[in-house]
């Protein structure tokens, strides 16, 4: 049995949320291969499911799978740690202090506690000497932040969220959004370029559906961004 008489119709509806950006790579399929099928192609759930193994001569599906959804838990992250708008002591964990000995996270130099609701202390008794590197990165994160300096003791204001700031952080999220299709596209033009340096010895017709798949797996990432995006927005904007 050659490749293509392996193929067969999958219908299967679409999936949601991260886990299930994608369908089980569990059947090679061919859209429209006959009339039965090309009537069911026609309906906007009609989806291509390709069996990883039988194309991994050309392109290895389950490790493009995980790639994309790498793009969708980096913006996950991002949102975490660059738009949060309640006060704790890990809202400051994701700021990057440039030393004279490299980049280091803020929370890796000082201890980071919580004096009051509207208060963070970070105490840099065991890193001295970088009290005035984490002060400016303090001051110039996004958090529109004034930190006060009391010899190894920096302590750190949080300002009320006022509605300019939450549309600002919501803009930001766009832009992270942006980023994070950007990436995706990157990894998804990769993908295309291998599959098209493998003309020979591969029928076309496998390719394009190869493609198809491809294009498809994008589809339900950048529906995945946008979700994100749309909750996110929501959560700071009220």
């Amino acid at each position: 049995m050659n490749l293509f008489s392996s193929m067969i119709c999958d219908l299967s509806p679409g999936v949601h949320g991260l886990h299930e950006i994608f369908p089980p790579l569990s059947t090679f399929v061919m859209v429209g291969r006959t009339r039965q099928c090309k009537d069911k192609a026609k309906g906007p759930s009609a989806k291509v499911n390709i069996k990883s193994a039988l194309v991994e001569d050309i392109i290895d599906l389950e490790e493009l799978k995980e790639e994309m959804a790498a793009v969708v838990y980096a913006l996950k992250d991002d949102f975490t740690r660059s738009l949060s708008i309640r006060t704790s002591p890990g809202a400051l964990d994701h700021i990057i202090v440039v030393t004279c000995d490299g980049k280091f996270p803020l929370n890796e130099l000082g201890q980071i506690s919580m004096k009051s609701s509207h208060l963070l202390i970070v105490n840099m008794s065991n890193f001295p000497e970088a009290v005035t590197a984490a002060t400016r990165a303090l001051r110039e994160c996004s958090m529109n932040l004034n930190p006060e300096v009391d010899g190894t003791i920096i302590k750190v204001a949080i300002p009320k969220v006022s509605r300019e700031h939450r549309e600002n952080l919501a803009k930001l999220a766009k832009q992270l959004s942006n980023k994070a299709k950007e990436s995706l596209r990157s990894v998804r033009s990769n993908a295309v370029s291998q599959v098209k340096k493998s003309k020979e010895g591969h029928s076309e017709d496998i390719l394009r559906l190869i493609e198809k798949q491809i294009q498809q797996m994008t589809d339900d990432v950048t529906a995945e961004i946008d979700k994100q995006l749309a909750v996110k927005t929501k959560e700071l904007l009220g």
